[in-house]
């Protein structure tokens, strides 16, 4: 199941390997995607409808945090082109971090805020807010979803 960064050369996604296919085969659709998905995973196919929850509907998710982020800049007086500017490249370079720099995303949050800092502050209210588990059931929901998409189907 791809993403739709696959529009820009930077999906991800994985793939079961049906009965016949070969070590080869899946070599080869390796190499033929490997293009467009950086990321590309063989799973069982028990797992499919979960991967989809995930990257297949996550970049909805990011995309409304980048939308709420540059809201909270416009919020504070920045034009919707910067707030939108700014928003876009943090998710960016905070997922390039999060790639190349192999630590956990839990140390990496914890070195930007700084004890009484205004980040910390932040990320109190995300806290309160229950964001970690709107998040994680969000994936529930649509891991839901596509298991009832799956029935009706057959």
């Amino acid at each position: 199941m791809p993403n739709t960064p696959c529009l820009v050369q930077q999906g991800c996604g994985a793939f079961s390997r049906g009965n016949t296919a070969t070590d080869e085969d899946v070599q080869l659709l390796k190499a033929t995607f490997s293009v467009i998905f950086p990321v590309i995973e063989e799973i069982p196919e028990s797992l499919m409808n979960s991967v989809t929850a995930l990257s297949g509907s996550g970049p909805a998710y990011i995309l409304m945090v980048m939308e709420a982020l540059a809201d909270g800049g416009v919020r504070l007086g920045l034009t919707r082109a910067l707030a939108q500017k700014l928003a876009i490249q943090t998710v960016l370079g905070t997922a390039a971090m999060a790639r190349d720099l192999d630590v956990h995303p839990a140390k990496l949050r914890d070195d930007v805020c700084s004890p009484g800092g205004s980040t910390i502050a932040g990320t109190h209210v995300l806290e309160k807010a229950g964001i970690r588990a709107t998040f994680s059931e969000c994936v529930e929901a649509a891991k839901k979803r596509n298991d009832e998409l799956g029935q009706i189907q057959k």
